[in-house]
C-alpha cells in the first residue's frame, strides 16, 4: 500500500479522486481510513480504493492525516508507524509537534485549501531534511500538484499561508454573497445576482493573474467621476479593505493556537 489516507472528509476524498484520475496512484494502491462508515464503503466502491483498519496501516509505505487537530493526540499513539513517511493537512501543527507525537521525522506538513476539490488548490508544503532524504517531500509534491498548485514555504509563514489561502474561499463567499444581496437590494432577481456575483469573481481572478498589481485592475475599472469609484468611495468608507486584513490576521492568531494546542 503506498498511501493510507486517515480521514476522508473533503479534502482527502478531493486527493484521493484527484491522484487517482491523473494516475499518480493507482485505486489499489490507497487505503482509506474513517470513522464514517457507510460513506466509506461508498466511496471505495466508487473510486477502487481499499477500505482498512488502523491494524492495516503497518503496510503503509506513506500515512496521509486529514483529521482536525483537536483528534490528534489521541489518534498518534496508534498512527505512529516504524517505517511510514507521514504528511499532514492539519492546522496549525507543526513539523517539530508531528514529529514528537509520530516518533519520526518524516514528516512533511502541508496546507491546501477546498479548492482542491475542483482541482485548484494553493497547497503549501515544508517539511525537515528526513523527509526529503526520504522522498516524501517529492512524493507530496507529485500528490498535492494533482489538485492544484503547490509552493515551497518556510515554517513560519504557514500559518499566514492558512489565515489567508486557505480561510480564503470563506472571504470570497461572503464578499460574493454582499454583492449578489446588493443587487437584490437594487431590484436584480436572487437567482441571477448569485450567478452573475460567482463569475464576476471567477473572471476577476483570471484578469488579476494577468497583472502584476491588483491596483491596475481596479484603476482600469475605475473612470473619472464614474460609477466604479463611487462605489469604491462607500467600500473605502465602510472599512471592506480593513476588514479583510484583520480577518487574515484574526484566522493567522487562530491556526497559530491550535498549534499551541498541540505542545
Amino acid at each position: 500500500m503506498k498511501l493510507a489516507i486517515v480521514g476522508v472528509g473533503k479534502l482527502g476524498l478531493a486527493l484521493l479522486e484527484g491522484v487517482v484520475s491523473r494516475g499518480v496512484l493507482l485505486p489499489f494502491e490507497i487505503g482509506l481510513l474513517d470513522t464514517n462508515a457507510p460513506r466509506l464503503a461508498e466511496i471505495a466502491a466508487r473510486t477502487g480504493a481499499q477500505v482498512i483498519t488502523p491494524e492495516a496501516l503497518p503496510a503503509a509505505q506513506r500515512i496521509l492525516i486529514s483529521l482536525q487537530p483537536r483528534v490528534f493526540p489521541e489518534v498518534s499513539e496508534w498512527l505512529a508507524q516504524e517505517n511510514a513517511g507521514y504528511i499532514s493537512t492539519m492546522a496549525g501543527v507543526s513539523v517539530a509537534t508531528l514529529s514528537r507525537r509520530l516518533g519520526t521525522k518524516r514528516v512533511v506538513r502541508v496546507m491546501p485549501n477546498l479548492a482542491a476539490t475542483i482541482g485548484l488548490s494553493q497547497t503549501a508544503l515544508t517539511g525537515p531534511k528526513e523527509a526529503l532524504e526520504a522522498g516524501d517531500l517529492d512524493f507530496s509534491h507529485t500528490l498535492f500538484g494533482s489538485v492544484g498548485d503547490v509552493y515551497d514555504l518556510p515554517e513560519h509563514l504557514f500559518n499566514v499561508f492558512t489565515g489567508m489561502s486557505a480561510s480564503g474561499p470563506a472571504y470570497a463567499a461572503v464578499v460574493a454573497e454582499a454583492l449578489a444581496d446588493g443587487g437584490v437590494r437594487m431590484g436584480l432577481p436572487r437567482a441571477l445576482a448569485n450567478e452573475l456575483a460567482a463569475k464576476l469573481l471567477v473572471a476577476s481572478g483570471e484578469l488579476l493573474q494577468r497583472r502584476a498589481h491588483p491596483g491596475l485592475l481596479k484603476d482600469e475599472v475605475s473612470s473619472p467621476g464614474g460609477t466604479t469609484i463611487a462605489g469604491l468611495v462607500e467600500l473605502e468608507s465602510a472599512g471592506v479593505r480593513g476588514g479583510l486584513m484583520r480577518a487574515v490576521e484574526a484566522a493567522t492568531r487562530r491556526s497559530t493556537e491550535l498549534g499551541h494546542d498541540q505542545e
